[in-house]
């Protein structure tokens, strides 16, 4: 199980993070959501071991993940929301430097990279160099090497960013299989549609406090609401959408 215990990152006084707290059990999966600003992206961070938290901790079975960061790292796959990645490796080359940074297994490294790059359309170009790929390219190259060696944790932050419709379709398929197969999966996405059909939790967050947490269906009923975009609109808008629309208009006309 992974948790997060009171987690708190403040930039001067300022928290980012404000004491979020939350559970996630093999199988199931998060999607932790928020207007822009609103920490899900500090949070990531913290989750993965990229940041250190004022206050709280992480923990993985229990145990904190700063006592073994790098074996933690290990378990970990994340695809972040920005593809940035060395541009003058080609594609097969990336994928083969961070296996090894895995400690991955030279043979098992490239029947997997082999396999994948065919199963994600990129098997062509896998000699081309990384600045020749597409937004949509580099997104499936982050995936793969998400996903290559197995890990037992997955972060995905904004993770359809660019992808086109056939490979986004496939990618939202394969992360309810994988939170099938007990996977321990965190989801960050603003395509709410998406996260209604693939998460079986949802956290939300405003201004980097908790302001709903539990079952998809348990926040909905407790919105008295029966879309999940009506629910966020509800708990985590720091804005009126038709208010804000209807201003825009009018403004335009003016």
């Amino acid at each position: 199980m992974l948790e997060a215990r009171g987690l708190t990152k403040c930039y001067a006084t300022l928290p980012a993070v404000n004491d979020v707290s939350f559970s996630i059990r093999p199988g199931e999966i998060l999607g932790y959501l928020g207007p822009n600003g609103s920490g899900k992206s500090t949070t990531v961070k913290m989750l993965t071991g990229l940041l250190d938290p004022t206050r709280g901790e992480v923990l993985l079975h229990g145990k904190n993940i700063r006592d073994d960061l790098t074996g933690y790292k290990k378990r970990l796959g994340y695809v972040p929301e920005e593809a940035l990645l060395y541009p003058y490796l080609t594609g097969w080359e990336y994928l083969e430097f961070v296996g090894t940074l895995r400690g991955m297994e030279e043979m098992r490294l490239r029947a997997k990279i082999d396999t994948l790059l065919h199963l994600l359309m990129l098997h062509p170009h896998r000699h081309a160099t990384i600045s020749s790929y597409s937004k949509g390219m580099r997104q499936r190259i982050l995936l793969i090497a998400a996903l290559m060696d197995d890990p037992e944790i997955l972060v995905f932050d904004e993770p359809l960013s660019g992808l086109d419709v056939t490979s986004a379709l496939v990618f939202r398929n394969l992360v309810k299989r994988l939170g099938a197969q007990g996977k321990i999966i965190v989801y960050c996405s603003h395509v709410l549609e998406v996260v209604e059909k693939v998460c079986t939790h949802v956290l939300m967050l405003r201004k980097g406090n908790v302001v709903a947490y539990d079952s998809v269906a348990r926040v909905q009923q407790i919105a008295g609401l029966t879309s999940l975009e009506d629910t966020f609109s509800h708990f985590a808008e720091e804005q009126n959408a038709e208010e804000t629309v209807a201003g825009i208009v009018g403004a335009m006309r003016a």
